[in-house]
């Protein structure tokens, strides 16, 4: 039985991922009068006094919603937000098994941005974070921008953020490994989607040299007037030389190559193009742009995937539970450029010098101690940077 058919069984058998589990027994009287009514009066009038108090007096402290309207789920497309819940209640899943943290899924029926800002925004006091999943471009860019302006917990669109994070870590290590220095890297990113602005965004930010950006038509440059505005926001970002052309045009001469994109379009003559040990994150799932054997065949020094059963998984599963965790420790406000940066200097130094080769640039992801390395990260970071509400780090 193929994996996929395996899984759909496991599912049927788990009748659902997730489950609430009571923190407190109610056995007699006593216990449901401490529970429930009469004394439950009582937190409820203090936090009417100091809404802070729902951090201490409530579950909201530790609790995130996983939040889709199932327009960009997985490499599936378009499937709804019922068909989305699985992914969701995995996601919940993952979040309780890395970090600890209690996540709940909600689906939203709706593609209206506005509505969709606004039913967050109206059940966000139940909750210390969002994390937006599977929300397709461009309307993801607007929702958290919208939802950011409207609720003071953070707001993280994982697809976005997380694989940012992730791809920055890999490429430090990836950097020590090939003897490359950050500022003077030229970078191809092929796929202008979310994730692949996000990337960019995150790595301009670490101090990389240059970035070129393709999406289908080819190379974004800024004398283009482009549909999509987060296309003309990136590329007045990137693409210094103002270079015109396709892919194999970005690539050649090029240090790095980040595949957000599709099956299969980066040739082995691409890479032979690119400058002396290229790096390769062939990203697309489950098929990446190209399959590893066939990137180092052509001369790649280091590939990474996104697949579990190829060395060097570039997965988000070492991110988001450390950083809502970091982010929900100190009461953050938000989850700002400082605490992503914080984020991926913790993953990355969770692989020593010793350890680092090119078939290993980012730790394990079933190594319980990343999440907490980047949970202490980032509560740090969210401190440093004003935006927790608490002045001393409880990771620390």
């Amino acid at each position: 039985m193929d994996i996929m058919q395996e899984s759909l069984k496991k599912h049927e058998e788990w009748n659902g991922k997730i489950e609430i589990v009571s923190r407190t027994e109610i056995k007699d009287r006593e216990s449901l009068s401490l529970a429930y009514t009469p004394g439950v009066a009582q937190p409820c009038l203090e936090i009417e006094k100091n809404p802070d108090l729902s951090y201490q007096l409530t579950r909201r402290h530790n609790l995130v919603a996983v939040i889709t309207d199932g327009t960009a789920v997985l490499g599936l497309g378009d499937i709804g937000p019922l068909a989305g819940m699985p992914v969701m209640e995995g996601k919940c899943a993952l979040f309780k098994e890395f970090a600890d943290v209690d996540a709940f899924p909600i689906c939203v029926n709706s593609k209206e941005t506005d509505e969709i800002v606004n039913t967050i925004a109206n059940i966000a006091y139940s909750f210390g974070g969002i994390n937006l999943e599977d929300i397709s471009a461009p309307r993801c860019f607007e929702i958290e921008a919208k939802l950011k302006e409207k609720v003071d917990i953070p707001v993280f669109h994982d697809d976005q953020h997380g694989t940012a994070i992730v791809v920055g870590a890999a490429l430090l290590n990836a950097c020590k490994v090939a003897e490359k220095k950050l500022e003077e890297l030229e970078i191809v990113i092929n796929g202008a989607g979310s994730a692949g602005i996000a990337i960019a965004k995150h790595l301009l930010s670490l101090g990389v040299g240059n970035i070129l950006m393709v999406d289908i038509k080819g190379i974004l440059t800024c004398d283009e007037n482009y549909e999509n505005q987060a296309h003309n926001e990136i590329a007045n970002l990137t693409n210094k030389a103002n270079k015109h052309g396709k892919l194999a045009d970005a690539v050649q001469g090029a240090d790095v190559f980040i595949g957000v994109s599709k099956p299969k379009l980066l040739t082995s003559a691409m890479i032979q193009s690119m400058n002396e040990k290229p790096i390769v994150f062939a990203m697309a799932n489950p098929v990446p742009e190209i399959m590893p054997d066939e990137a180092k065949q052509a001369g790649a020094y280091i590939v990474g995937t996104g697949r579990s059963d190829f060395p060097n998984q570039i997965n988000n599963v070492v991110a988001f539970p450390g950083v809502f965790k970091g982010a929900l420790a100190v009461r953050a406000k938000d989850i700002n450029q400082e605490m992503k940066l914080a984020a991926t200097k913790a993953i990355a130094d969770c692989v020593s010098d010793e350890m680092l080769s090119p078939e290993f640039i980012l730790p394990n992801a079933f190594d319980r101690n990343i999440a907490k390395a980047v949970a202490k990260a980032v509560a740090q970071a969210g401190i440093d940077s004003s935006v927790a509400r608490v002045s001393d780090n409880p990771l620390a």
